[in-house]
């Protein structure tokens, strides 16, 4: 079964919100790391280097929070386009399922793709407006 775990995004600021919730919950992040750290950065912006790329916090046995800053190449942080509903699965069946039910008539941002961290990842937002993730964590 798919989990549905909520993923914020912030303008700058999501180390110091991520280190935030990280010590009201208690718990230690399962994953941070910094645009800097992507084969492909080209460090024209160090400012942008620095900012969160990706961070996991889990809040449950089965939630996990997640965020990232707004990178580069997306839009600016306008209210609406700060959370995306991310679904972690259990194959890549599953993944691509879900991808194309829930991106019909939408627009799909990135499609479907092996990446450098080790999942089947995919974003795209949805005829209604709503911005989804979804990922497969490949076993190794």
């Amino acid at each position: 079964m798919a989990t549905i775990n909520p993923y914020l995004t912030f303008n700058g600021e999501c180390e110091e919100a991520f280190n935030f919730y990280k010590k009201a919950f208690k718990q230690e992040f399962i994953h941070i790391s910094k645009f800097n750290e992507m084969p492909d950065f080209k460090d024209d912006n160090p400012e942008l280097g620095n900012m969160i790329m990706h961070v996991s916090l889990p809040v449950s046995a089965e939630t996990v929070l997640m965020g990232s800053d707004v990178s580069k190449e997306q839009l600016s942080l306008v209210k609406g386009n700060n959370i995306s509903i991310s679904i972690n699965t259990e194959s890549k069946g599953e993944a691509d399922t879900l991808f194309t039910e829930l991106s019909a008539g939408g627009k799909v941002t990135m499609a479907l793709q092996n990446t450098f961290w080790g999942a089947y990842f995919g974003m795209f937002t949805d005829k209604f407006g709503i911005h989804w993730m979804i990922n497969f964590d490949e076993k190794n």
